[in-house]
């Protein structure tokens, strides 16, 4: 028996680099593992690759390396998720500086571990892969998870693999480029979407998706907008819902924080349109991400998926 029962997940953001360490074998997060390292994705290619190593090095001392079975990163794209070579070109911004480095190999070298225990999937994957295992996707043949934040992030399972290529699911098997009224769906499901509706409304400047929130109860344009956001949402997904036949449906991302605030449009809508299936709002939240991750060391699970890999 394999006696490699850890995996280290790790989730890769724009601000922050965060890990948790996650057992293969009773399939939970380990408590008190959570480590983070603030990052600045505009640092040049040392400084970041520094700053990898500075996060994970401590965290895998801590793990017997016998016990060791890799590590999984949840990273944004665009990326070269088989080879581990990062494809940052400026098109989002971030990490321009990491373009074309193969981020397996340099990891590798750094923490001493072999490149084959290096493994990356995107990260709203990743998300979605860690809802299967662990939170609301769990029991669901037919999933979509979507993660709403400063971008909008999604991905289709089927019973748990990814779905990419099927004419059942969108090109690239995401929604976030998808037209959507004036624009993309990323420019509407999204902080920056919903805020700047809010402020064109309220005339009020707000800081962020929290604060419109707060403002629920006492603001007629807070409760106009989470109950636009709910039903237009609804009646964006309802094609892909029913082509791809959903049975389950979770969100996540910062905005799933106010769920409660447009669940009811969005279910309403959804029964309009004669879906029945399960919604729910994330209670892993980022826990998802490493979870997803983590998974790609079970090597049952990574060979059932990594031909998806290079689609994504």
């Amino acid at each position: 028996m394999d006696t490699r029962r850890y995996a280290l997940g790790v989730d890769v953001g724009g601000s922050h680099i965060s890990c948790k360490t996650y057992d293969l074998v009773e399939r939970v997060l380990l408590e008190n593992s959570f480590c983070s390292i603030k990052i600045d994705h505009s640092g040049t290619r040392e400084e970041i690759l520094n700053r990898m190593e500075e996060l994970l090095n401590p965290v895998l001392q801590d793990i017997y390396i016998q016990d060791l079975a890799g590590i999984g990163f949840a990273m944004p794209g665009p990326f070269d998720y088989v080879n581990g070579i990062a494809q940052f070109s400026g098109e989002n911004a971030k990490f321009i500086h990491l373009n074309q480095v193969n981020i397996r190999k340099e990891l590798s070298i750094r923490l001493e571990i072999e490149e084959e225990k290096i493994r990356f999937i995107n990260d709203a994957t990743a998300f979605a892969i860690g809802e299967f295992f662990n939170g609301e996707l769990r029991n669901s043949s037919k999933s979509l998870a979507i993660t709403l934040g400063t971008g909008f992030g999604s991905a289709f399972l089927s019973n748990g693999i990814p779905v990419i290529t099927e004419n059942t699911v969108p090109k690239e098997g995401c929604l976030w480029h998808l037209p959507f009224e004036s624009g993309i769906a990323d420019n509407y499901f999204s902080t920056r979407g919903l805020v700047n509706r809010f402020e064109s409304s309220a005339h009020l400047k707000v800081q962020g998706v929290k604060q419109i929130a707060e403002l629920y109860n006492s603001h007629a344009s807070a409760q106009q907008v989470f109950d636009d956001f709910g039903k237009k949402l609804a009646q964006f997904l309802t094609p892909w819902i029913k082509s791809f036949e959903v049975d389950a449906l979770v969100i996540g991302g910062n905005i799933s924080k106010a769920f409660s605030l447009f669940q009811d449009p969005l279910e309403q809508e959804l029964r309009k349109q004669d879906i029945k299936l399960k919604t729910e709002s994330s209670q892993l939240l980022e826990d998802s991400a490493f979870i997803g991750a983590a998974v790609l060391l079970e090597e049952g699970f990574y060979s059932s998926i990594k031909d998806q890999l290079k689609y994504m």
